[in-house]
């Protein structure tokens, strides 16, 4: 089953949190932060948006960093998704 966004949104898929820190000491799963990279999974058209032109910025495969709280969590097909407006980005990981 595919996820198509409409408007502006986007869906994200989060990365996985870091289990162990640059020093090498591994963290237990309540000692991991919240994963805020994700990967883009499908993007929207885009186009008029609460009366404004809204041009997409990002395209599929982006790697992003979002808003701690933004979005909306989803399941499909025992896979978890985030789906949030593009303006819910904060930047690309590059």
């Amino acid at each position: 089953m595919n996820i198509k966004p409409l408007g502006d949104r986007v869906v994200i898929k989060m990365l996985e949190a870091e289990e162990t820190t640059k020093s090498g000491i591994i963290l237990t799963s309540k000692a991991q932060e919240k994963p805020q990279v994700a990967e883009v999974v499908a993007v929207g058209p885009g186009g008029m948006v609460d009366g404004k032109e809204v041009k997409m910025e990002v395209k599929v495969g982006d790697k992003v960093l979002m808003s701690q709280y933004a979005g909306t969590e989803v399941k499909l097909d025992g896979e978890e998704y985030t789906i949030l407006r593009q303006s819910d980005i904060l930047a690309k990981v590059e």
